[in-house]
């Protein structure tokens, strides 16, 4: 009884970050009906500026820095104020542009700011663990014949003091009841006489100082690197969810209650009878249960904006698949393969597998309409299954490859059976939740993923050997072609699915779902076989990461890296084939990421924080992409070619 009570006070302090979070999360959706997902990143930003204040006497900025001193009050007023306006920046510069947007767009920039935090940490702070101050007192205390630490109590009464305070604001100040008549509908404000604009502002400027400043508090006892609060966005999400994104004071206690619930769980693994393959992951997979369960119970009657009236989706180019640009496509890339070698030949056949995955995207975001933010952790299913099926079992190729995708198929539309009564928004929670999920879960579980790697057997066929490298040779062209081959296969089938019946039923479930209902469309059946076909080609793509590494590791199918890929789908043109294409060229590891390395020595974390920037900018400025662009641009050259060819009526008299 007492290692129960001792690991559920432990509990307290993590208890207080998801709170803090979830509060954030819950007063920036009163306000402007975003659902933040990079409340994280913002918190952790102030966080960082307290560490690096109390350190080196250093206010970092995103260029440079300034000596300020290091004295415990001034850094802590500049650390919870460097918060506060960063996400009064969040608005101002992206979320106010995206006021009337639909929610792939909303969704999309905050994981653009999400990234974009991500990676201006780890290039600001560096990737080193920081032991921030205690401010609060942490001696020993006995409670229950138990002695603990007193920090974690008073990080949670601090928590609970100031969701009370939060609960007022929002009971009795004026501007708390203006914001939540603003919730309903942004015309009930105006009517008040308070600025829509001012009350968003005002909530970002109130939910980032809240956040920053708990999370401060809390960093002490949970550590604080450039990622975990990054992603104790995903528990902070779930508990924001049970409160149904409404109610402070349950969202105060669901926060409390799962930290406990996965405290708990590290003390059972510590029991003899704990089963192996229950590892450290299986607490990451709490939150996910509990937002599929938040989302079934209250799904539909989650609150959103009365005034809420999304501007149209991308505009979709369904492919002709002309057998000429197939063609000469095909072409390039072999000339390509043909032409390259070394790092260059290996960024090539990168581009065409993140090609594949972007496809993926193509499929189910771009024709479909569903926000998913697990492709990249489909395709590591596939991956993981690969290196059983091959080292294991010896399954030669391609069976391998076909078997570990339809694995990963499953698995797909296992996540995706929320999507049957949730969209939008709600379901990008799912899928990254999920996403982290199956990433600590499974990738990082030492049971059903070795710590000394996932081997993967070299493909061959017909006694050709498929592998990617022997002796000195880094890519091998033979590898190089099988790549290309199947992207050029997958490219085609996904072009002639969606220019036929399938496609039509997509983009009407796409356009509107009821609609879609009433002419006898099957959404649920729709929606599952979207996930699925998106999962499959996923998990081709993940198959040849596999291949192409030769074992594989967590890292490979980091939840980051999804995101990245994310941002380089939408950036490229996430309705469109030939957006897949871009993206592939654009990736991470890709052609152009190793040319402006190996050129302009252009690290591999810059590349990442341009894509998260240039995401945002693009779903503001540019929903189409670069090959919505492309093909504005040569629409509007047909134009005026055939302007000067055919003369005008008065011309011709």
């Amino acid at each position: 009884m007492s290692s129960f009570l001792l690991f559920l006070i432990v509990g307290l302090g993590t208890g207080a970050a998801y709170v803090a979070l979830a509060q954030g999360v819950v007063v920036v959706y009163k306000a402007t009906g975003v659902i933040s997902v990079a409340q994280g990143g913002i918190a952790a930003w102030g966080a960082f500026t307290f560490a690096e204040l109390r350190k080196s006497g250093d206010l970092v900025l995103p260029a440079g820095r300034i000596h300020v001193g290091s004295a415990m009050w001034t850094s802590l007023v500049l650390g919870v104020g460097v918060a506060a306006v960063t996400g009064l920046l969040a608005h101002v510069l992206v979320f106010r542009q995206l006021r009337s947007a639909p929610a792939l767009a909303k969704v999309v920039a905050s994981v653009g700011l999400m990234l974009t935090l991500q990676v201006a940490t780890l290039l600001r702070f560096g990737e080193d663990s920081r032991a921030v101050d205690a401010l609060l007192p942490n001696d020993l205390v006995v409670v229950n014949g138990v002695a603990v630490a007193s920090g974690r109590l008073y990080m949670a009464g601090t928590a609970v003091l100031l969701t009370a305070l939060l609960w007022a604001y929002f009971r009795f100040s004026r501007l708390g009841l203006a914001t939540r008549a603003a919730a309903e509908s942004d015309v009930h404000a105006s009517l008040s006489g308070y600025s829509p604009d001012l009350l968003a502002g005002s909530a970002w400027l109130l939910s980032s100082a809240f956040s920053g400043l708990m999370v401060i508090l809390a960093s002490s006892a949970t550590g604080l690197t450039s990622s975990n609060y990054i992603f104790y966005i995903v528990p902070a999400l779930a508990v924001a969810l049970v409160g149904r994104l409404r109610s402070v004071g349950i969202v105060c206690v669901a926060g409390f209650v799962l930290a406990g619930i996965q405290s708990e769980l590290s003390l059972l693994r510590t029991k003899l009878w704990w089963p192996d393959w229950a590892g450290p992951g299986l607490a990451d997979v709490v939150p996910f249960l509990v937002i599929v369960v938040s989302l079934f119970l209250a799904g539909r009657s989650l609150p959103s904006r009365g005034d809420e009236e999304a501007d149209r989706l991308p505009q979709v180019h369904r492919p002709a698949n002309r057998p000429v640009v197939v063609a000469l496509a095909s072409l390039a890339g072999l000339i390509a393969v043909l032409t390259t070698q070394g790092s260059f030949r290996f960024a090539v056949v990168t581009s065409m597998i993140m090609a594949i995955l972007g496809l993926s995207y193509v499929l189910l975001t771009g024709f479909v309409g569903q926000i998913s933010l697990a492709q990249l952790a489909f395709a590591g299913a596939a991956g993981f299954t690969l290196s059983r099926l091959t080292s294991g079992a010896g399954v030669p190729f391609p069976l391998a490859v076909l078997l570990s995708s339809l694995a990963s198929a499953g698995l797909g539309v296992l996540v995706g059976i929320p999507a049957l009564r949730i969209r939008g928004a709600q379901l990008a929670v799912v899928t990254l939740a999920g996403a982290v999920a199956i990433e600590q879960f499974v990738f990082s579980n030492p049971s059903l993923s070795p710590p000394t790697g996932n081997p993967i057997s070299d493909p061959s066929l017909f006694g050709i050997d498929l592998g990617i490298r022997r002796g000195a040779e880094l890519v091998r062209l033979p590898f190089a072609v099988m790549v290309l081959v199947l992207l050029v296969v997958l490219t085609v089938a996904v072009g002639n699915l969606l220019r036929g019946y399938t496609g039509r039923v997509f983009l009407a479930v796409r356009s509107n779902e009821r609609a879609a209902a009433a002419v006898g469309i099957d959404l649920a059946a729709t929606k599952l076989v979207a996930f699925a076909l998106s999962s499959f080609v996923a998990g081709t793509g993940g198959c040849l990461i596999g291949y192409s590494r030769g074992q594989l590791s967590t890292a490979s199918f980091a939840v980051i890296s999804g995101l990245a890929l994310l941002a380089v789908a939408y950036l490229s043109g996430i309705t469109s084939v030939s957006g897949a294409m871009i993206a592939g060229l654009s990736a991470p590891l890709g052609l152009a990421n190793v040319f402006f390395d190996r050129v302009f020595h252009f690290r591999g974390d810059w590349w990442l924080l341009l894509s998260g920037i240039g995401l945002m900018i693009t779903v503001i400025l540019n929903p189409q992409g670069i090959a919505g662009q492309v093909r504005a641009g040569n629409a509007r050259l047909v134009e005026k070619i055939k302007a000067r060819r055919i003369p005008s009526p008065e011309v011709a008299r």
